[in-house]
């Protein structure tokens, strides 16, 4: 168990570390703001860039992985919404929305940084692959669900013309791009521009990590806790339940590959979560279950870490 908290311990003082800095005035929002676009934009695509020329594209590629993790995720996105809309009688916007923070991992700011200290090098390569999964999949689905319930006919369609313009401007999709043009031509990175993208790569997870502590502050928990403890079991609970039993549905994957999707799975939800939730009426309640999520999720993945010791799919 001290080997688990020496994981999970340092991970969440990072956390922790970027939540002072916001409550003691050393920094501000917007510098907190500054930080992450830094992440986003630089370090998490530098990071992708590097996963994918350390290895073969065919030892990266790993359509089994896509099929398992897509699976678990949708299952639970449309769990999500038979729960809310169906059983609740909750708009299909909320309902979306809830859904959304169910089925969609932290995977850049926390689930790498907990499975790059877990499994090593291969939770860069997990991480381009989730991107896809989540950007490509998970989150346009909810989106147009969400608009769908707002208004109908056109309006519609241009959300989902508006989802495809943006996921063209994804820095992350734009470093996979990237990154599979390089390892298909062969072109040999210069030396000082490799240097520069190892650097940006390794300060990711520190940073990314400080964004999110940053981040939780001034977030109140409020009322909201049918919603909220829905969200957050959903996330923690549930979602890495159905990612276990797609994988376990799903040969040929390797056992770290399948330890690592657990971990990524594990995560809280995506950091604009709230954003996303603000923008059809569910902004407290997103914000909130944030919150909850990311400080119940020291003691979920260690949890889940600890399972997957005693069932030997890791070692330490």
């Amino acid at each position: 168990m001290l080997a688990i908290l020496a994981i999970t311990t340092p991970i969440f003082l990072l956390i922790g570390i970027g939540y002072v800095a916001r409550w003691s005035g050393v920094m501000q929002r917007e510098q907190v703001q500054g930080v992450g676009i830094f992440v986003l934009y630089c370090a998490l695509p530098a990071l992708v860039i590097r996963a994918l020329n350390q290895q073969s594209l065919e030892a990266i590629f790993q359509p089994h992985y896509l099929v398992a993790y897509g699976l678990g995720s949708l299952v639970v996105l449309g769990a999500g919404l038979v729960l809310c809309l169906k059983l609740q009688r909750q708009p299909l916007n909320a309902s979306a929305m809830q859904a959304l923070g169910m089925a969609a991992a932290n995977s850049g700011f926390v689930g790498y940084p907990v499975a790059a200290m877990v499994i090593g090098s291969p939770a860069a390569v997990l991480l381009a692959l989730n991107m896809l999964i989540e950007n490509l999949l998970v989150i346009p689905t909810a989106l147009i669900l969400a608009e769908m319930g707002n208004q109908h006919g056109s309006s519609v369609w241009k959300t989902v013309r508006q989802t495809a313009l943006n996921l063209a401007k994804n820095p992350v999709l734009i470093g996979l791009t990237v990154g599979i043009l390089i390892a298909v031509t062969g072109v040999a990175i210069p030396g000082p521009i490799e240097k520069v993208i190892n650097m940006l790569a390794d300060a990711a997870g520190p940073a990314a990590l400080f964004v999110i502590g940053g981040s939780l502050f001034g977030l109140q928990v409020k009322g909201m806790m049918r919603d909220v403890g829905q969200i957050v079991i959903g996330k923690l609970l549930i979602h890495p339940l159905a990612i276990l039993v797609a994988f376990l549905l799903i040969p040929d994957i390797e056992p770290i590959y399948f330890a690592g999707a657990l971990l990524f799975a594990a995560s809280p939800m995506i950091s604009i979560y709230p954003l996303f939730g603000q923008r059809y009426g569910l902004g407290g309640v997103s914000a909130t279950a944030m919150l909850v999520g990311t400080i119940a999720s020291f003691f979920t993945i260690s949890l889940i870490i600890w399972l997957m010791t005693l069932s030997g799919l890791i070692t330490f």
